[in-house]
């Protein structure tokens, strides 16, 4: 579909604008640069310019391909300079009445053949098309900040955009050398939708005091496998630009409890604290702009003598046993504990309170240890209120025998890392139940997009099918707040054994 005599128009030459035709020229395409502002467009392809000989100075492409590629960029006064384009992207500022206006001038400079995209990251594309009077011809091609270095690109096709347009931006972003998954429109598209869950749940957990928010962080890299914690992310993204965005795709998804943020999200944001930017957020951040991080205590020596283990399944309580074993602890295999033995156990979707509960033990002398994630790298030890403290110390010292980091967080269903994955899986679910996007595309994209270790429905796969809905169940019944409710697209595979990104129907 794109040949020879292609040519891509570029609507704005600033930071996104710059870059897109960059990588387009990149990829053997003629790009048209305009932008509205005296010598912005001129500013922005001698930047691209300078960006692909540098890429040529570090080996990345030949000095050549590079010479060749920054000839590809054109400029053009104003929109009318784009008609003769096949394909428009607009990248100007991010304002609805603003996009309307100019939409529905391109709408009647171009073809009717031709393709016009937003790059809108926060706008539905059918509101920034409203106006126009071919909408089979509009659609969202987001890339993401900085282009040449982010590998995604959500192409977005409204309820009125024709298939083939859909098809030709697919083509044109793997011309550009990128990635492109194709997206529903809907508010937040694909990863600024399905990347709510990761830090709203971690908001909710300091919300309920379960953990600090530099515990959080430390559970979500070592047991999480994420490169940043969420609070580490949410400084650097600033509380200015993540606290709106959530807030928004709450309102536009009519209250729906999944994309509720809490009162510290909203008071960090109204307070200034915005994180790196200003030099203080979730953490405090030194001239160097690296954060001050709160020390991490060293676990307590002395372990107990005896222990009575009870697990969720085999597998768990075998886990316990070994690590005890290991560490010349005795085990009581008394059908019930003896007098004085201090109880281990390893719940799935309960506290320890519920657990010490059920199980009929001392809940002072009952501690919870999370088997399910994390137990290379980082344990999370957990106990119901009241608890002796020596009994925590004693566990925290088993748990921590063989080297591997612990830390102690108060009791909650599905501990911390188990709990946040458990609710990454299923908004990644509602996606797809949703249809805006397949399975494989929203763990493609939220990989790519966001660095998640694995994608949202892969995650719940590892973590299983069934362990996954049992978190999400006893989270809604114990809270019963609507956040934890199972998606049914989730429900149903679990129930069936099969993967998180099975379709619907079989091609």
């Amino acid at each position: 579909m794109i040949g020879p005599g292609f040519t891509l128009g570029v609507l704005g030459a600033g930071n996104m604008g710059r870059g897109i035709a960059q990588v387009a020229a990149q990829g053997g395409i003629d790009v048209l640069l305009a932008d509205s502002q005296p010598g912005a467009a001129e500013e922005g392809r001698s930047f691209a310019a300078k960006m692909l000989a540098r890429a040529a100075e570090k080996g990345q492409m030949s000095a050549a391909d590079a010479e060749a590629a920054a000839r590809r960029i054109r400029l053009v006064d104003g929109m009318a300079g784009l008609a003769a384009a096949q394909v428009i992207i607009e990248a100007i500022v991010e304002n609805l009445a603003i996009k309307q206006q100019v939409f529905a001038e391109l709408d009647g400079l171009c073809r009717p053949e031709t393709v016009i995209a937003t790059n809108t990251s926060s706008l539905l594309v059918t509101a920034v098309g409203a106006k126009c009077r071919h909408p089979a011809r509009i659609a969202g091609m987001h890339f993401f900040n900085p282009v040449p270095l982010m590998a995604l690109v959500e192409v977005i096709a409204g309820p009125r955009t024709d298939p083939a347009a859909i098809d030709l931006l697919m083509e044109l972003g793997r011309r550009m050398g990128r990635t492109p998954v194709r997206v529903k429109d809907s508010p937040g598209f694909l990863v600024n939708h399905g990347g709510r869950a990761y830090t709203t749940e971690a908001l909710r957990l300091v919300q309920e005091s379960v953990a600090s928010f530099a515990d959080i962080d430390r559970i979500a890299r070592d047991a999480g496998g994420f490169r940043m914690g969420p609070f580490e992310l949410m400084d650097l993204t600033g509380m200015d630009v993540n606290f709106p965005a959530t807030n928004e795709l709450f309102v536009q998804f009519f209250g729906d409890a999944r994309y509720r943020s809490t009162w510290l999200h909203r008071q960090m944001y109204e307070a200034g604290q915005l994180g790196r930017k200003t030099g203080r957020g979730f953490y405090a951040y030194g001239p160097d702009g690296k954060p001050e991080l709160p020390a991490e205590p060293a676990p307590p020596q002395a372990k107990p003598a005896r222990v009575w283990l009870w697990g969720h399944d085999a597998a768990a309580r075998d886990r316990l046993a070994a690590l005890a074993g290991a560490a010349g602890v005795a085990i009581d295999n008394g059908e019930r504990p003896g007098t004085g033995v201090l109880v281990l156990v390893a719940p799935l979707a309960e506290d320890a309170t519920a657990t010490a509960l059920r199980q009929g033990t001392d809940p002072t002398r009952t501690v919870a240890v999370d088997t399910i994630m994390g137990w290379s790298k980082r344990r999370t030890v957990m106990a119901p209120p009241g608890a002796d403290p020596a009994a925590v110390d004693q566990v925290m010292a088993l748990v921590a025998a063989d080297g591997v980091k612990v830390v102690r967080v108060n009791d909650s269903p599905g501990f911390v890392m188990p709990r946040i994955q458990a609710v990454i899986a299923n908004l990644g679910a509602e996606i797809c139940q949703q249809g805006i996007a397949s399975g494989a595309d929203v763990d493609l994209a939220m990989k790519l997009g966001l660095n998640y270790p694995v994608g949202p429905l892969e995650g719940g796969d590892r973590l299983g099918g069934r362990t996954t809905l049992a978190l999400l169940e006893g989270l809604h019944a114990f809270t019963g707040d609507d956040r934890y409710r199972p998606c049914p697209w989730l429900k149903r595979r679990a129930l069936l054994g099969l993967p998180f990104a099975t379709p619907e129907r079989k091609r």
